[in-house]
């Protein structure tokens, strides 16, 4: 029996070769296109997953919130690990991590490490990294120790055996020994690392003590099997009610109480390590985001049912021709189970033949889609053994869901009617054929207003006047390697004529600094601290970048007192509410560890920019007159870039660095800055162009048909006069009225689903009326040019022809 079930389908998916290529083609895009979603997906749920006790590890969060805006994050001060391994007995391990970016030398070879963690000696009792060589409970106990990946090991000593090798970090040389060799990190960790330093011996030279001076360190705890994290989360307010509160009394002498009364608030909480990549709105090195996964997800499952569609709506409008086959196997003996069983081996064998097809997409849009996702997803995957069997089942209930409805349906044609030709396609089919369209240009029309809105947004940020001057400024970095070289040096290049000005400082104005988050306090009004972002340059720093002062002046070496003045920003001003005559204010920048207050007075006010993403508001600033050194900015005047590039590493390397000469060009900075926004309006505009050409696909084989069965009508109208484009206009009506209803219905959901996104931003476009008219005429032209072309055919032909068709 199955045997003749298959025959027979082969038999009728050859003989209707244009709906069949149709439901294949559609079939094979929307399953190509949930093997590849489902990868990606799969390779975001999975993040830190790989630990084995990823179920027990918790990192600890900051809620901070201070004149209105949010600033908490997931880093704490030193000693928050301390004080939570004292007071919580639940807590089995503690352990803390800090990014850190060093030159490491050995020998003649040295390497720029921006993938080196500085962590605890018990980092290797709670996450899983396995060792090639040494000890993990002795590898960091003891202070300048250092553990390595095995290609980090490769890249310094070849074959040799690394332990007990001596390596330097730094301009100073700092000895570090290697103690351990690990594996090298999965991809699918949230933190990547080539080094890792102990912090030991660390805290006392570097740092101060607290939980919210020097926001720096994750802190990770280890909880017991089947402990609810819960309980402890309720518990530690307490303790950080004292610690902090304390450090704000101290800090802005407001009492934890008049704090919150102001506005303000603070707190803790723990965050699971698995939620960490795809949850972390707020992380300095975002990962993932779970909306992403959602609207992927979203896509994929709408794109197969597109495809499911195209494929119920082509085999009800090509009932009629398989009518007669019905009432010839019903008079023969057949019963409806059999009919029904017949028409879903054939679903499920068109199927089978897409997903054979959409394997081949796959392989083919795999490195397309990778470099799209930066991610290094491989079809390998779909070889495990579960992921096979579940592709395969995935298909055969995609092949049911698409044919379960045309089964049926034809499965319930009744012999008598269907052998005389009176069999004719019901209302109800109808109704259902024009509701699936609909649905299908719901999602159509829905995409095409969030591309269009993502590319407008993406546009709107890049082309957004930030405050200052970022085209041809040129940044070269690690000029602290220079040491006492570093002032010298750029004043040398700065007497190149294709310079304009140069300006050395540790902050550039693209992304996060190391001084983010400090508070300054207006002396005449202590209890109003403001949180500021420092940044220490010189006096060159301002015209360099093109800045604009609105009050004041700049800092100058004429002015020796300006070693204890500062320069803020408008919105600094603002909140420290010196709007009418900020100059010569004083302000609190510190107090040093003999209790003495240092005081800057304001020299200058600078005009806002933008040193963040437009996703944050400009928050306020203070530039302190200082060496900071760690980059050259330098402005140029210059069309021959490589030449210019040469002669600066020349000058650079007779200086004989440690550090090769390394350099970045400030507008490429702010343009990845919005890298995510621009990988989002790339697979809304991939995806949105997918389904319409589903979409499109199943219109075509409608209109084919639809202009078959109505040949004799079209045949009767051209003999009593009808024009061409009256004929084109009768047949293109009634799907032109559907995509108007899908446009009334989707509408309102793009609005909505776009708004949510565009509350991300604090500088954001408007969703303006005409967004929705362009939609609406995408998708009316895209239909048209679609259902033309069967239309003009059968406008076209011979009506003595047409009357002769039956």
């Amino acid at each position: 029996m199955i045997r003749n079930y298959l025959k027979i389908a082969f038999r009728n998916l050859k003989r209707q070769k244009v709906s069949t290529s149709i439901n294949v083609i559609g079939l094979a895009i929307g399953l190509a296109t949930c093997i590849l979603i489902m990868l990606y997906v799969q390779d975001e749920l999975s993040y830190d997953r790989y630990n084995e006790k990823a179920d027990r590890i918790f990192r600890v969060g900051l809620k901070l919130q201070l004149n209105g805006k949010d600033i908490g994050g997931y880093g704490l001060g030193q000693n928050a690990a301390r004080d939570l391994k004292q007071e919580f007995p639940e807590v089995l391990k503690v352990t803390r991590v800090r990014g850190w970016s060093e030159f490491v030398s050995y020998g003649t070879t040295s390497f720029r490490q921006d993938n080196l963690l500085l962590v605890d000696s018990t980092f290797f009792d709670v996450f899983t990294i396995p060792f090639l060589k040494g000890n993990p409970s002795r590898a960091l106990a003891e202070p300048n120790t250092v553990v390595l990946t095995e290609e980090t090991a490769r890249k310094y000593f070849g074959k040799q055996d690394p332990i007990g090798k001596i390596i330097s970090f730094g301009s100073d040389k700092s000895p570090f020994r290697v103690t351990g060799v690990v594996r090298n990190v999965p991809a699918n960790s949230h933190f990547q690392f080539d080094m890792l330093a102990t912090l030991a011996g660390r805290d006392q030279i570097i740092d101060w003590p607290g939980w919210l001076y020097n926001l720096s360190y994750e802190t990770f705890l280890l909880l017991p099997e089947h402990y609810d994290y819960k309980k402890l989360e309720a518990k530690i307010p307490q303790l950080a009610e004292k610690q902090i509160g304390s450090e704000i009394l101290k800090w802005m002498k407001l009492t934890p109480k008049q704090f919150r009364e102001r506005g303000d608030d603070f707190g803790v909480f723990l965050q699971p390590l698995t939620d960490i990549h795809l949850y972390s709105k707020t992380d300095s090195n975002p990962g993932g985001a779970i909306t992403y996964v959602y609207v992927l997800t979203a896509i994929a499952a709408f794109m197969l049912l597109i495809a499911c569609v195209n494929f119920m709506n082509l085999s009800t409008a090509t009932a009629v021709r398989r009518s007669r086959e019905v009432g010839v196997r019903k008079v023969l003996g057949s019963v409806k189970g059999q009919l029904q069983q017949q028409f879903l081996i054939e679903s499920i064998l068109l199927a089978t033949v897409a997903l054979l097809v959409g394997l081949l997409i796959v392989s083919m849009a795999l490195p397309f889609f990778n470099q799209l996702t930066s991610k290094t997803l491989t079809i390998n995957l779909l070889t495990q053994p579960s992921i096979a069997a579940g592709l395969v089942a995935g298909t055969v209930l995609v092949g049911l869901l698409a044919g379960s409805y045309p089964a049926f349906y034809l499965a319930s044609f009744k012999p008598v009617l269907v052998l005389k030709g009176r069999m004719v396609a019901g209302r109800g089919s109808f109704n259902l054929r024009s509701g699936l369209v609909v649905f299908q240009f719901f999602v159509t029309i829905s995409l095409i207003i969030a591309t269009v809105t993502a590319d407008r947004q993406l546009r709107y940020m890049q082309a957004q006047k930030v405050g200052f001057d970022h085209e041809q400024v040129l940044v070269i970095h690690d000029t602290h390697m220079l040491r006492n070289n570093e002032a010298v040096f750029r004043d040398q290049i700065t007497r190149f004529p294709q310079v304009v000005s140069g300006s050395i400082s540790g902050q550039v104005p693209v992304g996060r600094s190391n001084m983010d988050n400090t508070t300054v306090r207006a002396k005449d009004n202590p209890d109003q601290g403001v949180m500021t972002r420092f940044y220490f340059v010189d006096p060159e720093y301002i015209p360099t970048l093109g800045m604009r002062m609105v009050q004041g002046r700049n800092f100058s070496k004429s002015f020796p007192s300006d070693a204890s003045g500062v320069i803020l920003n408008e919105t600094a001003v603002q909140a420290l509410g010196w709007q009418k005559n900020p100059i010569g204010r004083e302000l609190i920048g510190y107090t040093d560890d003999n209790g003495v207050q240092i005081i800057y007075r304001v020299v200058g006010v600078v005009s806002d920019f933008h040193f963040e993403s437009l996703r944050q508001k400009i928050g306020p600033l203070a530039m302190f007159l200082g060496r900071n050194s760690g980059n050259i900015l330098v402005k140029t005047r210059t069309e021959n870039l490589p030449q210019f590039l040469a002669s600066l590493k020349q000058q650079w390397e007779s200086y004989s660095p440690a550090a090769p000469f390394s350099y970045s060009f400030l507008d490429d900075r702010f343009a990845q800055v919005y890298v995510g926004e621009q990988k989002i309006e790339q697979v809304l505009t991939l995806f949105s162009s997918l389904t319409i050409f589903i979409a499109c696909l199943g219109l075509f084989g409608l209109a084919t048909h639809t202009a078959e069965q109505r040949t004799k009508e079209i045949g009767v109208r051209k003999v009593l006069g009808a024009s061409v484009g009256s004929v084109v206009a009768l047949l293109s009506k009634d799907f032109l009225k559907l995509i108007l209803i899908a446009l009334v219905l989707a509408s309102p959901f793009a609005w909505w689903g776009m708004n949510r996104w565009l509350e991300e931003f604090a500088y954001k476009v408007t969703i303006d009326w005409w967004i929705f008219a362009l939609a609406g005429l995408l998708a009316v032209g895209i239909a048209l040019l679609t259902v033309s072309f069967q239309s003009i055919k059968a406008a076209l032909t011979n009506p003595v022809k047409s009357l002769r068709s039956e």
